[in-house]
């Protein structure tokens, strides 16, 4: 069993609070628009630290992440880009790559929009954690928490930092 928690659009925001819900994870992913190494080092320092880059990452971010990472946690195999869009809108080329690599997780940032879907097309669990940071149009700034047990996912949470 894994315990997860996953941001994204930090875009170089650090929050203290992001140890305070994420202390208890065995590892944390990051979606993209990380902004700054200080971020990958806090976040990955005592855990686990997976992270793909976004568009607004520069070249010393990108030369220590991919633009899609796949891997596996548990039985579940997960795909994580920045820029990946959701059920019946993916972003193009991603849907490809869901179809090549059959995942049962798929996890983006980008749209600083928090969702949750199911896509019963491609069978796979679809999340964004919509944005940690404090750059964009978003009101609320958001980060999810989730297990993962063997093949199971289970007992998301979306906390919301005020």
């Amino acid at each position: 069993m894994k315990k997860i928690g996953l941001l994204s659009d930090t875009h170089g925001c650090w929050d203290d609070r992001y140890w305070d819900y994420f202390k208890e994870c065995d590892e944390i992913w990051h979606a993209g628009d990380i902004g700054s190494l200080e971020i990958c080092e806090k976040l990955g320092k005592d855990k686990i630290f997976r992270s793909v880059y976004g568009n607004i990452d520069g070249q010393e971010i990108r030369l220590g992440r991919q633009k899609v990472l796949k891997f596996s946690c548990e039985e579940v195999k997960v795909v994580m880009t920045h820029i990946g869009g959701y059920p019946k809108k993916y972003a193009p080329g991603i849907k490809e790559i869901i179809y090549q690599e059959k995942p049962k997780l798929f996890v983006c940032g980008h749209s600083h929009i928090l969702k949750a879907m199911y896509d019963p097309e491609l069978r796979i669990m679809c999340l964004n954690p919509g944005a940690a940071g404090t750059y964009g149009f978003h009101k609320v700034r958001t980060l999810m928490r989730f297990v993962i047990d063997g093949a199971k996912m289970r007992d998301l949470e979306v906390i919301e930092l005020h």
